[in-house]
């Protein structure tokens, strides 16, 4: 069983479909550093204002927080329109999937952000263009409700998450996440990620299946304190062997859940 095992492990190897995607078997994880990338991949290119909402019938609507405010103009009324609601007509907006996630969610750019604030936001963005809310608009402010709503679904889910995160950041800094061969993981790492999965699925204790959880949790909140440390100071080559390091143990996260979950 052990030496299958193994053989099954060194011919397999896990990564990344997409920055967004869950993490998955079968798969490695290679990171390719542009060394040169147009700034506005890192940059912001819109500004934020505050906004004032009032109640308006069919719909909930934001009280006073700092939303997007993009170079475009209403398409009902032609006045200056923000993120997702004219601040004129209160009309919603088409939704732009190029804006910046953490605006979207009017969070501040940073690894270690507020997840509580973030979830809070994301209800209320939620409350406010969830397509239940426009069933007696047109068929265009329903359009813009389901864009809208999906897509402040997309930004939560990959800034809940510190994979995720870490992944979207890199990205905004022009690191471009590919498939391939991680032939520069170190062995010695990749060892004791192999006995890890080993114990784990030759255990029929549940006691140490819990066990091997807390060990993985604690691994990865070192991880995911050097991550903040490395992006806080730029340093993404560090981030990079960070990332993939975090990419393995949540990969032996979610089987320790999977089987927690079987046996309940």
């Amino acid at each position: 069983m052990t030496t299958l095992y193994r053989l099954r492990f060194l011919s397999t190897s896990f990564g990344f479909n997409h920055a967004h995607k869950c993490i998955s078997a079968g798969q490695r994880l290679n990171i390719v550093l542009q060394s040169c990338f147009a700034p506005e991949r890192a940059t912001s290119s819109y500004s934020k204002d505050v906004n004032h909402w009032n109640a308006v019938k069919g719909h909930l609507n934001l009280k006073s927080f700092s939303t997007v405010t993009l170079n475009r103009l209403c398409w009902n009324c032609g006045s200056s329109a923000a993120l997702f609601f004219c601040s004129s007509c209160n009309a919603i907006q088409p939704a732009d999937d190029t804006t910046n996630y953490f605006d979207i969610l009017n969070s501040e750019q940073t690894f270690s952000l507020d997840t509580q604030k973030l979830q809070k936001r994301y209800l209320e963005l939620q409350r406010s263009l969830h397509p239940d809310n426009f069933g007696q608009k047109s068929l265009k402010e329903q359009e813009y409700s389901e864009e809208q709503s999906a897509l402040v679904n997309k930004a939560y889910r990959t800034l809940q998450k510190p994979l995720s995160r870490a992944v979207y950041m890199l990205e905004l800094q022009g690191v471009l996440l590919e498939e391939g061969t991680d032939a520069t993981a170190d062995p010695a790492f990749l060892l004791e990620v192999m006995e890890i999965n080993e114990s784990l699925a030759e255990t029929r204790s549940q006691d140490e299946v819990h066990a091997i959880g807390r060990s993985v949790r604690e691994k990865l909140k070192g991880l995911i304190e050097q991550m903040n440390s490395s992006l806080n100071k730029g340093d993404l080559l560090t981030a990079k062997g960070l990332l993939a390091q975090m990419k393995y143990f949540t990969n032996i996260e979610e089987k320790v859940k999977d089987r927690i979950t079987q046996a309940s």
